[in-house]
């Protein structure tokens, strides 16, 4: 919950913007850091969640190494003090110039996704006389229950190499003498709730290494990903996500050797709660069947709701710290009155809308408006759609 003094800091202010409480981050890293360690955990940051400078540099301090997805987040990962032994980049597409920048800056690890991207990281890394570390990203074929557009660990999905191509993968490590084998990796999807999954996923990471091992591999890193989910309907009384049962999953049901490290890709469950949209009612439109609250935000600000039919908590901040009663005559009605809106933004499009029927103090123009749990995959996939101004963003004080 915000604080009167923020909400009146927030009027003074141009809408819209990205709030960023690092408070919430700072104990949220500090949960996560906590759960992990009593196992001796490594955990990475997924980058793709959020690379708003501030927030990469308050997660660097923690310690926590880096999982990215692109050239431009390893370069951003090293610019931001994250050291190259605990960068590792992931990705089902990684271009020639990505690999080779990752090759120059000597990172831990590659996740490769398919045997033609192991032949030419060794060719590239042969040419730099150099050797690649990989891990081989495996899909297992576990359902992760959630949204299926999320969903990452499936047959049907394009990350990974699939479980009849290992015959291939070995093969192929064989003949590539400029690759180091360090291990295997997996990801099933995001916003994962279920702990029953990740038990699944442990069995499936389980007979996956003894399928190596029976080989001839050694194991020295298992990497299970990321995925926890966040509490998008109750922000304020759940914020910081369930590390103890998720950490405690991978502890009682990962078959770890002596010697092997446990790896962690958390994105979501790191930063989702330390931001909050702000946006102000632009207009009110009133008809017979529907209220409308149109936004100053819209879905070039926060797309996830129309991309993934997410969910986010809206608050009228106005009229939640109003304390005047609207008297009759006045030409405002009793702000305690709660209204259905369908929240939408302004951009020219059908699909720009926040939410349906929520209910909402009867609402003005100009009121302040905040759309919860949005820290993760919010700012990083804002557009200049319909040439609209990026989208700043300001931290608590």
């Amino acid at each position: 919950m915000l604080s009167k003094d923020t909400i009146s800091r927030f009027q003074q202010l141009e809408t819209p913007f990205y709030y960023y409480d690092l408070d919430v981050l700072r104990k949220t890293l500090a949960a996560c850091h906590a759960a992990s360690s009593k196992y001796g955990f490594h955990v990475h940051y997924a980058m793709k969640a959020n690379f708003n400078p501030a927030v990469l540099d308050v997660i660097q301090s923690f310690g926590f190494g880096a999982d990215c997805v692109s050239g431009n987040e390893v370069k951003a990962a090293i610019e931001h003090g994250f050291g190259k032994e605990k960068i590792v980049f992931a990705g089902v597409g990684k271009s020639d110039k990505e690999i080779n920048l990752a090759l120059d800056a000597d990172i831990f690890c590659f996740n490769a996704e398919s045997v033609q991207e192991l032949l030419i990281i060794n060719d590239l890394a042969k040419a730099k006389n150099k050797t690649a570390k990989i891990a081989i990203r495996i899909n297992p074929n576990v359902d992760a229950h959630t949204h299926h557009f999320i969903t990452t660990g499936l047959d049907e999905n394009k990350f990974g190499i699939n479980i009849w191509q290992l015959p291939e993968v070995v093969d192929a490590l064989h003949s590539c003498p400029n690759l180091e084998f360090l291990g295997i990796h997996f990801h099933i999807g995001s916003q994962i709730t279920d702990m029953e999954v990740y038990k699944n996923l442990c069995t499936r990471v389980n007979e996956i290494q003894d399928w190596f091992e029976d080989r001839g591999f050694e194991i020295k890193v298992l990497n299970t990903g990321g995925g926890l989910g966040v509490d998008y309907q109750h922000p304020d009384a759940n914020g910081i996500p369930d590390f103890e049962s998720y950490f405690k999953v991978f502890s009682d049901f990962l078959d770890v050797k002596p010697g092997q490290e446990v790896h962690f890709e958390l994105g979501r469950a790191l930063v989702a709660q330390c931001s909050a949209l702000i946006s102000r009612v632009l207009y009110v439109k009133n008809g017979l069947k529907k209220n409308f609250l149109v936004l100053d935000a819209g879905m070039t600000e926060l797309i996830r709701p129309m991309l993934y039919q997410a969910y986010h908590l809206i608050e009228n901040l106005s009229q939640s710290e109003s304390q005047e009663i609207r008297k009759p005559g006045s030409g405002k009605e009793d702000p305690s009155q709660i209204i259905h809106y369908d929240v939408v933004g302004p951009i020219c499009e059908s699909t720009d809308c926040f939410q349906k029927d929520v209910e909402l103090p009867q609402s003005y123009r100009g009121d302040l408006i905040a759309i919860r749990t949005a820290g993760a995959y919010g700012e990083v996939m804002a557009s200049g759609y319909n040439l609209r101004d990026r989208v700043g963003s300001i931290y608590s004080e």
